[in-house]
């Protein structure tokens, strides 16, 4: 048997789910031993394109992975890209130049609203948020102002802009933040005449953690509008949200912003190798550019993960993905409209979203996991939204078939009907109520 017929859709006797469960609760967390133990301890072994495989063989559409497949899982270019690069120099010595690193800053500046052209590599968004919290500060920016409902990492600076008490109440105290409600530009005007160059605003154009909330439209154009007025360093966190994910290569490219600095992160992995980075303007990035130590990683743009880098920024401008996630985006919200129609108003209430980056709100929280439970039964992988419970979230590959498609169609009609079989008639008009 070869190794690619074993790897994909065939039993793995040397795995048992339950032993797995175990050794999470031993050496893990017990936590996420209970969580597995939730969902069947389902035990993924194998991935490729828009599906993984279980230990039984099963097979899985991902349209979860909070949003790090758009290219899918191994897409065959980026694993080329880091087989290559692992073969011939897969981690650097960090005091000779490395010319992986010129290539993916160049080619993701490329590709970056006009203006924004230092690059900045670290391993995480949450490192890319910390990256931005540094430069804002080394320009003498301690004011940080974000969003009720973002979400921009747990390190301990970027925990200090996500606005959600769970997180951040076992580690105050945190840095000094103020937290505005998104959307409500008037907010943030009057924080910013009170604190005005000393600030930096960080936002998302979609809070896809805060339950898939896009920007109100106008919102982007004032923050940076009121960002300049007051000289404020305006960060838009693209981490979930670039390189494609909406249906643009940017949600900045939806307002025409030009950021002083722009977060990008999952996507850019390729679905291969973690990667992110901060990339800012020659003014926001000018600390780091003259003082190269003031800000470093052991492993931030290893060659590996710049290879990966590199070759998914190609893949998504060759294969016209972008333009891809827009017109699955589309279909996918029709298809959600569709499935859930009849629950509309008392249980579902409300579907939305952008591109490839959609939401199905519920009316609590125990009817948002119970969505998730059935489509994991049939065979489809959703995550929920860590600072919106109630929120479904989809995050789908744009290398879906059509085949993939009427899977997961057929997969939300079932989780509708489900849902719909556990809610009689009498407990949606009390509930509604």
């Amino acid at each position: 048997m070869s190794t690619t017929t074993r790897m994909y859709g065939v039993p793995d006797p040397a795995i048992d789910p339950a032993k797995v469960v175990e050794t999470y609760r031993r050496h893990v967390g017990r936590g996420r031993a209970r969580l597995a133990a939730m969902t069947g301890a389902v035990t993924e072994v194998a991935s490729f394109g828009a599906h993984v495989w279980d230990s039984t063989g099963r097979q899985y559409l991902d349209c979860g992975g909070y949003g790090v497949f758009l290219l899918g899982h191994a897409h065959p270019d980026v694993t080329e890209a880091v087989v290559t690069q692992i073969r011939r120099h897969p981690l650097a010595t960090r005091m000779l130049l490395e010319p992986t690193v010129a290539t993916a800053a160049a080619t993701l500046a490329g590709v970056t609203p006009d203006g924004l052209d230092y690059v900045h590599f670290v391993t995480s968004g949450a490192e890319a948020t910390e990256t931005a919290i540094k430069l804002a500060r080394a320009h003498g920016k301690h004011i940080l102002v974000s969003a009720h409902g973002g979400y921009h990492g747990k390190t301990t600076g970027a925990l200090a802009l996500t606005a959600k008490p769970v997180f951040q109440d076992p580690f105050r105290p945190l840095l000094a933040t103020i937290h505005v409600p998104y959307g409500d530009a008037d907010s943030l005007a009057d924080v910013l005449a009170a604190h005005a160059s000393r600030a930096c605003v960080v936002v998302e154009p979609v809070q896809g953690e805060g339950g898939v909330i896009a920007a109100p439209p106008g919102y982007l154009t004032r923050v940076q509008q009121l960002c300049r007025a007051h000289d404020a360093m305006f960060v838009l966190d693209e981490v979930q949200t670039g390189l494609g994910r909406l249906g643009s290569w940017w949600g900045a490219d939806l307002d025409g912003l030009r950021p002083d600095v722009l977060l990008v992160g999952k996507s850019l992995s390729g679905g291969v190798i973690p990667v992110a980075a901060a990339v800012a303007t020659a003014e926001a990035y000018a600390p780091f550019d003259s003082d190269p130590f003031l800000h470093t990683s052991t492993f931030a743009a290893a060659p590996l993960a710049m290879a990966a880098a590199s070759a998914a920024v190609r893949v998504i401008a060759r294969d016209g993905l972008v333009a891809r996630a827009a017109e699955l985006g589309q279909r996918i919200q029709a298809m959600l409209d569709d499935a859930f129609a009849g629950l509309r108003g008392d249980v579902v209430t409300d579907i939305r979203g952008r591109g490839l980056l959609l939401g199905i709100e519920l009316a609590d929280e125990a009817l948002a996991g119970q969505v998730m439970l059935y489509l994991l039964e049939a065979g489809v992988i959703v995550n929920h939204s860590l600072n919106a419970h109630r929120v479904v979230r989809l995050t789908p590959p744009a290398v879906m078939t059509n085949r993939d498609l009427d899977e997961l169609g057929q997969a939300l009609i079932g989780a509708a009907r489900q849902l719909a079989r556990h809610i009689p008639a009498n407990g949606r008009a009390a509930r509604h109520a």
